[in-house]
């Protein structure tokens, strides 16, 4: 399944993603007097993502077709959600950006960080670099999104606790960051410093996450590139090893590491590429006064 949230008659509704365009949420609902949640973040957190993807599954090609999907060039996306209770990110976690840097992470021990909710924005919202940086970075990431509530997950039982997939851009003022190591936190939580989406996809979706390639592109071109296979923490340690730190939440957002990052300027447009996944896109300009 793939979910979206997308700008519909004045509000921001979920909807869901066939071949022929967005079925929202609430139309499903009234053709089959379901009681849905019309939210993706309501559908996280009543943890219904699970059962409305076997609901649907069961759903003929007939039934779809017949529902009124918005075409594809008339879809408005919306974030996907506004208020995750967490935004968690790992640093260095892919073997060739580790070691171009000569700083591999030890063993079971990721770098870790986070980023407050006023930090997100969704698909091509802008993203804005703060006056006084010049310095600013945005890396392509595999975010995961926690679809059940759990504390000390094993390694074994962490992919049952995931609802899905999403493209993510991490942007980091590395002005900051060069000050001091220790500043990684406070260079990453700037307003627009965190984009997901524009949709959600459940597990079922890939045949192996390994295999998926996750491309950080400046203005339409790729430069840098690999695939999950080349994590150096792989997404069930990532999951576990945030859970033994903390309660996660559905709806908590797990970044898992980037390629390689790229410099961004008034005027760029930086994206995510996930392959098999719809692009993230952000266009990035300069803030224009405190």
């Amino acid at each position: 399944m793939r979910l979206a949230t997308i700008k519909l008659e004045g509000k921001e509704q979920a909807a869901i993603v066939v071949q022929k365009g967005m079925i929202a949420i609430d139309q499903l609902n009234a053709v089959y007097k379901t009681s849905w949640k019309t939210s993706v973040y309501d559908l996280l957190i009543n943890e219904q993502c699970e059962l409305l993807d076997e609901w649907i599954s069961h759903l003929s090609d007939e039934q779809l077709a017949s529902l009124d999907a918005i075409p594809f060039n008339r879809v408005e996306y919306a974030p996907l959600y506004r208020h995750p209770r967490k935004i968690c990110g790992i640093g260095m976690n892919y073997w060739k950006k580790a070691e171009d840097l000569g700083a591999v992470p030890p063993a079971q021990e990721p770098i870790v960080f986070f980023k407050p909710d006023t930090s997100l924005i969704g698909h091509q919202e802008t993203i804005i670099i703060p006056q006084g940086l010049e310095q600013v970075t945005a890396e392509a990431e595999l975010g995961i999104i926690i679809g059940k509530a759990c504390k000390n997950v094993n390694e074994q039982d962490a992919m049952c606790v995931v609802a899905g997939v999403v493209p993510t851009l991490d942007m980091t003022a590395q002005d900051i960051h060069a000050r001091n190591p220790r500043f990684l936190g406070r260079s990453k939580v700037m307003d627009t410093f965190f984009s997901f989406g524009p949709q959600l996809l459940t597990l079922n979706e890939f045949p192996s996450l390994a295999e998926l390639s996750i491309v950080t592109k400046l203005n339409g071109e790729a430069i840098h590139h690999n695939t999950v296979s080349h994590m150096i923490y792989n997404i069930p340690f990532i999951v576990s090893y945030f859970s033994e730190m903390m309660t996660l939440q559905p709806g908590d957002i797990i970044m898992t590491g980037t390629p390689g990052s790229v410099r961004i300027q008034a005027g760029n447009i930086a994206a995510c590429y996930i392959s098999g996944v719809e692009e993230l896109i952000n266009p990035v300009r300069n803030q224009t006064s405190y």
